[in-house]
């Protein structure tokens, strides 16, 4: 998953991001950029509208535009290598295992550098955070295309790339997540939330699309080529952006102690805490991905089916990303996402009784939409609730969870199936998710509480020694 980018200048006050960010803001930055400055596309859109198609209010940011542009555009051409690469693996080896292998070598780098890079992101400049950590995520991308290129067919050449690039992605998403407040109000970070991810789930349907195209008419190197192309896109975009240097006094460096300093944050913080609870409840509970192979062999009748289930969630959340005006209104958003998680979960529930693969379809794609508007709840709350200062390394743990999760629940409804059937695996999973969380939720009232008009996160804390 990938691409990047964002932040501001000069000339206009700069508006309000949150009450923690205020109080820590040195006064030479209280005076942002034309970047930073709403064009006049930004003004009430018509009430029905706006209720509810997507907020399209943070485009108006020229900074953040671009951010979401480079990003959006990136993140197809990373689907596409994402795509090309186990199929180039299994080709080589002809082996399951070796494909499997891959998630490993992308998941490894993924935690330990999620949460480094995230730190990193809280001790200096973001903007050139981001834009190193891209390169290093093209570079790879061109990696991959010189060894498709020159035949090499290095089955641990191509294992050794992709932990690279894992590597730069797990940099460039806390990074990139932590800038998305310093360049717009507060009210409009919840919409750009929505753009950001209806923009991902986009790319996962046309990245894996363009990729089974271009692998069957053409070669691996294409697919390549294609990304290396579209990934420059992002890096214009972080290019772009004006500085975003770190907010008040920034002691210490960004190694172990600086991580465990996140950590202890948030185990002060039961708000953000839940927030990444309950997804990992939702995530690695209910997630049925690992038996849509079986199911569509045994239920719904082959190959065709399964890639229809496998879209099917994406297709939810970008049709409820499209619809989805009414998000940034919401105030109550712990119990929304709380209400959010309890939908995937029936929906995820419902859909492992259909028998009818259109009808499973359209299940999973109810629950999609209402993941996506789980995972912009998430993000909202981490990014306004949280201080500047911690923002880096709790987006690190935001990448990891978000990372983790699904492979939890691969895992989950793998070993489930294996002791019960696919059937019990899928259905009780969504189930349980769904009872689990509205568990979690009593058992920590502040988040079903949390209101964006009264929170008060409290100030970071002394070092943990």
């Amino acid at each position: 998953m990938s691409g990047e980018v964002l932040n501001l200048a000069k000339e206009y006050p700069r508006p309000r991001v949150s009450n923690v960010q205020d109080a820590n803001k040195p006064p030479e930055e209280s005076e942002p950029s034309e970047e930073h400055k709403p064009s006049e596309e930004s003004e009430p859109r018509s009430g029905r509208t706006r209720r509810i198609a997507i907020d399209t209010r943070p485009l108006a940011h020229p900074a953040y535009r671009r951010l979401w542009m480079g990003q959006g555009v990136s993140f197809v051409g990373f689907q596409v290598t994402a795509v090309a690469v186990p199929v180039q693996v299994y080709d080589m080896t002809k082996s399951s295992f070796w494909v499997g292998a891959l998630g490993v070598v992308n998941l490894v780098p993924l935690i330990v550098f999620g949460l480094w890079g995230g730190a990193v992101a809280d001790h200096m400049d973001r903007r050139r955070l981001l834009f190193m950590s891209s390169c290093v995520t093209w570079v790879s991308t061109l990696l991959l295309l010189a060894q498709a290129l020159l035949g090499v067919h290095n089955l641990w050449l191509i294992m050794a790339i992709v932990a690279v690039q894992a590597t730069g992605f797990a940099i460039s998403s806390p990074t990139r997540s932590a800038i998305i407040p310093r360049l717009l109000e507060k009210e409009l970070v919840p919409a750009a939330n929505t753009l950001n991810f209806t923009a991902s789930q986009v790319g996962m349907l046309a990245g894996p699309l363009s990729a089974g195209l271009i692998l069957a008419k053409f070669s691996y190197s294409a697919a390549y080529a294609l990304d290396a192309v579209l990934f420059t896109v992002g890096l214009y975009a972080a290019l772009r952006l004006p500085p975003v240097p770190p907010l008040g006094v920034v002691t210490g460096t960004p190694g172990l102690r600086s991580v465990f300093e996140g950590f202890h944050y948030l185990a002060t913080q039961p708000v953000l805490l839940m927030s990444f609870v309950v997804d990992i409840i939702a995530m690695g509970v209910a997630m049925p991905r690992a038996l849509f192979p079986e199911l569509a062999d045994t239920r719904y009748g082959g190959d065709e089916a399964v890639g229809w289930l496998f879209a099917a969630i994406a297709i939810g959340a970008v049709l409820g990303g499209l619809s989805s005006g009414w998000i940034g209104r919401i105030r109550r958003q712990g119990i929304a996402l709380v209400g959010a998680i309890v939908v995937w979960g029936l929906a995820v529930a419902a859909a492992g009784l259909a028998h009818s693969l259109w009808l499973a379809v359209l299940l999973l794609a109810v629950g999609g939409a209402a993941d996506l508007v789980s995972a912009v709840f998430r993000q909202t709350m981490l990014q306004t609730y949280a201080p500047d200062e911690m923002r880096g390394r709790l987006q690190g743990v935001f990448t990891v969870v978000v990372a983790g999760g699904p492979r939890l629940g691969d895992l989950r409804a793998g070993a489930t199936a294996a002791m019960a059937g696919a059937t019990v695996s899928w259905v009780g999973g969504g189930i349980a998710c769904a009872v689990l969380v509205v568990v979690a939720g009593l058992a920590v009232p502040a988040l079903l509480r949390y209101d964006t008009r009264t929170a008060t996160p409290a100030p970071e804390p002394a070092p943990a020694h």
